[in-house]
């Protein structure tokens, strides 16, 4: 009976030292805001950081120092260091490599106790221990390791895809505030002729030259001008607030932005849709969910067969005591997993069919941004070989009157409005072929198979946010 009674206390010492203990941990919002408000793009990790990229990324500047100002490709690096995204689907990933530390282990053993006691005088009391343990002789353990590791893999392309797709996300982002601060310069170009324009108007006014009505529509169009350029300012400050928000930078932060035209891919230069298949991010996530299916189903095949269950004890009935020994194992010959078989095939076919989908629409859309860069390539010719010399050889020519003392106001005025649509027109088509020449560069994928970037973070303070 004193066995019996100190067997319990050894199943709570298991209990206690198999299992983990609990400790909060309190969600700290002061603490990341101090963070977040002194990222910077100085200091060790992120030069680290960068060092690391530059021996397996494409597009990684040879120096990275952003003291002279930081260039696209530099920004590229720190969105992959800062960004919020990725740090949200490096954490998910966490979460599939924590469901692999712990796949494929056996289930914990199962202790019972039974008694029985006859009330009659000179009654026992009656009891059995037993402990079963099960003895995975199916082989699905192994098959839930190869699963666990395929939805790894999933976690793993899906980081690649995001990080390839934020590089192209951070050139195009980068490509319209470079575009906008051009459209600043040009409008505050063009509202300086006009003020000109505006000034020699009162002149002309006041000598009698031109009538009231006249000069306040050449009013109007300076205050139209001025719009404007104001709106110029705020979309250029827009557009940097768009590029620092895709870095992973607070908006305050003093750093100067250099523009500049985003790196591409010669889409000619290789079998677009051979490239297409081989590196193209977004296929890659699709083949490893492919995967995770094929492994879902293997494992629901190999459940049909069963595990053993052995149990093992000790007994008292009549003061006699006993050594209990048993076994079970179930037999498939009803259930069989059919349902789980039938829909773990359904959807492997489901993941294929995806996949097989997904490629079709990238093929497209790869048609769809080659015409676009053919079109706007035409329409970007035609203004730079006629509209603008056009313009420029009439803004010559009225130059010319005017030193003759012949001044035309409207006719100056139309030139200079005319030069500056054509010219912001002319920045639209350079944004546009640029963007779709981004597309391409996107949807052919990175020249060799890529793993995540490397954070490594050292210190919560310098790189907080990037793991």
């Amino acid at each position: 009976m004193s066995r019996l009674c100190a067997l319990p206390f050894g199943i709570v010492a298991l209990y206690a030292a198999g299992c983990q203990s609990y400790a909060p941990a309190p969600l700290e919002l002061e603490t990341h805001r101090s963070a977040f408000h002194a990222r910077s793009v100085d200091g060790e990790p992120l030069a680290a950081f960068a060092e690391r990229l530059r021996d397996t990324e494409i597009a990684t500047p040879a120096v990275f120092d952003p003291s002279d100002g930081l260039t696209a490709a530099e920004g590229e690096v720190l969105a992959l260091f800062y960004n919020a995204d990725l740090r949200m689907l490096r954490a998910q990933a966490g979460v599939a490599d924590a469901a692999f530390e712990n796949a494929g282990l056996w289930e914990d053993p199962v202790f019972g106790f039974d008694g029985a006691e006859i009330l009659s005088s000179g009654g026992t009391f009656d009891y059995g221990l037993i402990a079963n343990i099960t003895i995975p002789i199916s082989g699905r353990l192994d098959i839930e390791k190869d699963r666990a590791s395929a939805a790894v893999d999933v976690e793993r392309r899906r980081i690649v895809d995001a990080e390839w797709t934020l590089r192209t996300a951070v050139r195009r982002t980068w490509l319209a505030w470079s575009i906008a601060s051009e459209r600043l310069a040009l409008a505050e170009e063009i509202l300086a002729h006009v003020e000109d324009i505006s000034a020699l108007t009162t002149r002309l006014e006041d000598a009698g030259e031109l009538s009231r009505v006249q000069g306040r529509l050449l009013q109007i169009e300076a205050e139209s001008r001025r719009s404007l350029h104001l709106q110029a300012v705020l979309d250029e400050r827009r557009a940097r607030l768009a590029v620092l928000h895709m870095l992973g930078l607070p908006p305050e932060v003093n750093l100067e932005l250099v523009p500049g035209q985003p790196a591409t891919v010669d889409a000619g230069s290789d079998d677009a849709l051979a490239r297409l298949i081989r590196c193209n991010t977004r296929l890659d996530v699709h083949r490893a969910n492919y995967q995770v299916a094929e492994d879902t189903l293997r494992l629901e095949i190999r459940k049909q067969f069963p595990d053993l269950t052995i149990g093992t004890g000790y007994g008292s009935e009549g003061h006699d005591d006993r050594l209990l020994l048993g076994f079970s194992i179930p037999i498939p010959i009803l259930n069989a997993n059919q349902a789980a078989i039938a829909d773990a095939r359904a959807q492997r076919d489901v993941a294929r069919i995806t996949a097989e989908t997904a490629y079709e629409q990238l093929v497209h859309d790869l048609a769809n941004a080659r015409a676009t860069v053919d079109a706007v390539r035409e329409q970007r010719a035609a203004f730079e070989t006629t509209m603008i010399p056009m313009l420029d050889e009439q803004d010559r020519e009225i130059t010319r009157i005017a030193e003759l003392g012949e001044i035309d106001t409207f006719l100056l005025l139309e030139t200079v409005t005319r030069q500056y649509d054509a010219r912001s027109r002319l920045l639209d088509l350079q944004q546009a072929e640029t963007d779709a020449d981004l597309i391409i560069t996107q949807l052919l994928g990175p020249d060799t198979t890529r793993e995540p970037a490397d954070i490594a973070p050292t210190t919560s303070a310098s790189t907080e946010g990037a793991s």
